[in-house]
Formats: C-alpha cells, structure tokens, sequence
C-alpha cells in the first residue's frame, strides 16, 4: 500500500489550489511494481491526476497499474473522462481508495471493470476489516475531507479561527485586539487563507475591527487568487466604505457578499439563518469557509452543528477581562457541551496553533434554547 500513500502525498500538493475540485493523486506502476509516473490535480480545469502521470510515464503506462485516491472521472466536464484516459493508455490495473460520491462524475469504477480492467475496490476491502485498506482509505478519505464532506452534505467545511488569550480572549475590555498573536501566527492565517474559497465574518467584526479579509504576503500584498468574502449582515449593517467591500487594486478584486436575513432567511430568532446560508454557498460550489469571527457568530455556528475544524491560535498572554472566543451560545449544562478531539498541535513564534476536529450535523440542528444575555451585535 505504499504507492497509495504516496498518492495521497501528492493529492495534498493540490490543496488550495483545485477548488471547488477535488484533491486527487496517482502512481503509476509497472508489472514489477515500479513507480513509472506520478501525477496531482494541480488546479480547477487542469488536467487530472491520472492524466498527469499517464503523460509521464508514456509508453510505460501500457500494461501498468494505476494507485489514485479517487474514483477515475466518468464524465467530460472541462476536461475528458479519466476512465477513457487509462483505457486509451492500455493501463490493466486500477486500485481506488475512496468512491466519488458526486454522480455526475461517478460510475468510474464500473466502467473500467466493464471494459476489462481489473479495479480493486479498497472500500470494499477497507468494510471487511482489512487493516492495510483502512488505513490508506482513512488518508485518502482524511486529504480529500473538504470536496468530500461538501459534497456529501451539500454544503461547505467550516474551519473556525480565532487568535486567543491564555484565558480565551479575543480582544481587551477596551475592545483593543491588535496584535494578540505573533507575526508568525498571523502569516499562518494567511497560509489558511490561501486554501479556502470563502471567508466569512459577522457584521459585529466588520463595525469594530473593519478587515479587509483578504490573502496577503508577508509585505501586505494581495494574492492573486483570492477567496469570496461573506458577512453575515442579518440587517444590512454594513456601510458602503467598509474595507470588506473594497474590490479594487488592495483587494486583489476579491469579491464580497453581504448575506441579510432577508436575502438568505431568517431563524427563529430573527437573524441570519446560518443553515441556509451555507447551503446556498454550496449551491455556488463553495466548498471550504474560514469562519474568522465574531464570538457571537462562532457560537452560533458551533451551536448549529456546523463547525468541522477549530483552528486556536494561543498567545502567552492573560487579559482576566474582555470578550471570549465564543459568547451567547446555547450551551447551558456542561452535558450539552462540543467536545472536539484534538488533531495538531503546531509553534509559531511564542505562540502554539491547536487543530481540533468537531462532530457536525448536516441540517444544524441546534442543542436547545438560546441562554440568556444573547446578543445579535456581531450577526
């Protein structure tokens, strides 16, 4: 199963850059188990994968084994069917480690068994108990986590950010957060950034702060590529000179979307319905939100079941006041409470980025009535 891994190593070279595509990676093998071409799906409508690696290999392809991450292609969409792509190269062999579960693209698998190649189906393997497919369907499946769970639950990842205090403090009393975390931290963020297509704050954060949200190099300079900004505006707050909406040489030409309660619907409570929201960003083929803030926005998101990743960026500091990472949630008994489980401990500079991954639900279905003291200041 090594190939396979080092399928899923290239699949990750792709992160951030094929959107709203899949990460995809693929090794060629000859008949004596030689790697003799390698590919990775490096952007939305470039070639795939496997067409990456049949170029390299040549000739070398005839006769060989293709390890991909993913199910081969079975459509033409801005490129061909990569099924037709190994068949034409005369490859005999296809291991697969996760299915495509978009049914526009999927039948890969079938397919190539109708035309007489043999395909070994590793989910299969991986439901009978088969340690080594576990294994490597895990990685694939883990890789490709963003187009996968967006593409299953028909709306987009979240990855909620913050940069904290020891005490988890996003600002001071005085409202003063600039800069809690390190220029190390901060050029992380940017690193993150560069690999979502959307970025989404609340009009809270846009009033008090007035990002720009934007992706930047460490002299300030705009990215090329840059991600849809959102602000989840329940009643249209957000003022026509606000920096968030600046699409000009700073921004890059990002594009922002202010998302009110009357264009996207409205919860019980009256704001923003973050359900809706999301799932008519996957109708836009959104497939990965950065979720940068406020505290109120954040509870709600995390209360509604939405929130896949929690990226805390922790700084050796204590405020003993101000607000916190998360306030006007409905958690009210400590039994209710989002247990995440911890997925990577990182330093920058003085500080440590802590990844913890979250059991979401697909519909957001919230734990139980709004606690008291809830504010719609940051929606």
């Amino acid at each position: 199963m090594a190939a396979l891994h080092r399928a899923v190593e290239l699949a990750d070279r792709g992160a951030g850059t094929v959107l709203p595509n899949p990460v995809v990676g693929c090794v060629l093998l000859d008949p004596d188990g030689r790697t003799v071409g390698e590919g990775w799906h490096q952007r939305a409508g470039g070639p795939h994968a496997e067409v990456v690696a049949l170029a390299a290999a040549g000739e070398a392809a005839r006769g060989a084994t293709a390890v991909v991450t993913l199910e081969p292609c079975n459509h033409t969409g801005r490129t061909g069917p990569c099924r037709q792509a190994l068949l034409d190269a005369g490859v005999t062999r296809v291991l697969v480690a996760v299915r495509d579960p978009w049914p526009t693209a999927g039948g890969g698998i079938a397919a190539l068994r109708a035309a007489g190649v043999t395909v070994l189906d590793l989910p299969e393997l991986a439901a009978g108990g088969d340690p080594a497919a576990v294994s490597v369907v895990s990685a694939a499946e883990e890789v490709n986590r963003v187009w996968l769970a967006a593409v299953r639950r028909g709306r987009p990842w979240v990855t909620l950010k913050a940069g904290i205090t020891l005490d988890g403090r996003v600002a001071a009393a005085d409202g003063t957060s600039r800069w809690i975390t390190s220029p190390p931290s901060r050029a992380d963020v940017h690193v993150l950034r560069a690999a979502v297509d959307t970025i989404m704050a609340g009009v809270g954060t846009v009033l008090a702060d007035d990002p720009l949200l934007t992706v930047r190099d460490d002299a300030g300079r705009p990215s090329v590529r840059q991600p849809l900004r959102v602000v989840v505006d329940s009643t249209g707050r957000t003022p026509a000179a606000a920096r968030v909406r600046d699409t000009g040489e700073s921004a890059a030409g990002a594009a922002t979307w202010i998302a009110t309660a009357q264009e996207v619907g409205a919860g019980a409570d009256g704001r923003v319905d973050l359900v809706g929201l999301l799932t008519e960003l996957g109708r836009r083929d959104r497939r990965h939100v950065l979720l940068e803030g406020g505290p109120t926005l954040a509870a709600a998101a995390l209360d509604a079941g939405l929130v896949d990743e929690m990226w805390l960026y922790v700084a050796p500091i204590a405020l003993g006041a101000g607000p916190s990472v998360l306030q006007g949630g409905r958690v009210g008994t400590l039994t209710q409470a989002h247990r995440g489980e911890l997925i990577d401990v990182a330093r920058f500079g003085p500080d440590v980025r802590l990844r913890y991954r979250f059991e979401t639900t697909s519909l957001g279905d919230p734990v139980g009535p709004p606690g008291p003291g809830v504010s719609d200041s940051m929606i």
